[in-house]
């Protein structure tokens, strides 16, 4: 959201991390609950006009989009119920970096930080 919304004091972090990854040839990769949660914020906000050019550009810089399973919501209704300061939906984000194996994660949300098998960058 940071990468195509208003001004921000994110906006310029995130873009310049994003940048470094893409030079890296970093993969990268996201899960339907982010799409799921652009059209929620945007809609919100009455904004529809940025649903598609934020759909844009997550999709024009991951490698993959996983998705949300039953598994995943079970995996994380655990989390969820047992990390203290953790959001309902970073839990389903966690659940699916274990499904998929993935350890590290961009994200300004210190939520993460509860869960000491993720790594967060910021």
């Amino acid at each position: 959201m940071y990468l195509v919304g208003a001004a921000h004091p994110n906006k310029e972090r995130t873009v310049s991390i994003l940048e470094r990854l893409a030079r890296d040839e970093t993969t990268l990769v996201t899960d339907a609950e982010v799409l799921q949660e652009i059209l929620h914020r945007y809609a919100a906000i009455d904004r529809m006009d940025a649903v598609q050019p934020a759909f844009d550009a997550i999709l024009g810089i991951v490698d993959e989009v996983f998705p949300v399973s039953a598994d995943d919501l079970i995996r994380a209704k655990s989390l969820f119920l047992s990390t203290k300061g953790l959001s309902a939906r970073d839990a389903v984000h966690a659940a699916i970096m274990i499904s998929h194996e993935v350890g590290t994660l961009f994200s300004f949300d210190t939520g993460f930080d509860a869960l000491s098998f993720l790594k967060r960058m910021s």
